[in-house]
């Protein structure tokens, strides 16, 4: 099962990306953050510092992951073709 649905590049997201070096993403609803933080791990080959997670009214789920400072969130996103 993938549990990442995929890269959110709404504005605000960007400027996330942009000054406090996070990405978000649609998850699944039934992800958890240590799975979030594995499968981000090992599918992009980065260090996550931290995950938080977000449910909103429409019922989905946010993940807002933070990167660690060697691994920038505008690289990964321009892999991803979102930027």
């Amino acid at each position: 099962m993938n549990i990442i649905k995929h890269l959110l590049s709404t504005e605000k997201a960007v400027r996330m990306m942009e000054a406090e070096n996070k990405l978000t993403f649609i998850v699944e609803d039934t992800a958890t953050k240590p799975s979030i933080k594995k499968a981000i791990e090992t599918n992009f080959k980065v260090k996550v510092i931290s995950v938080n997670l977000l449910v909103t009214p429409e019922g989905t789920k946010k993940a807002f992951i933070k990167l660690a400072p060697e691994n920038p969130a505008m690289d990964i996103a321009t892999q991803l073709g979102a930027i």
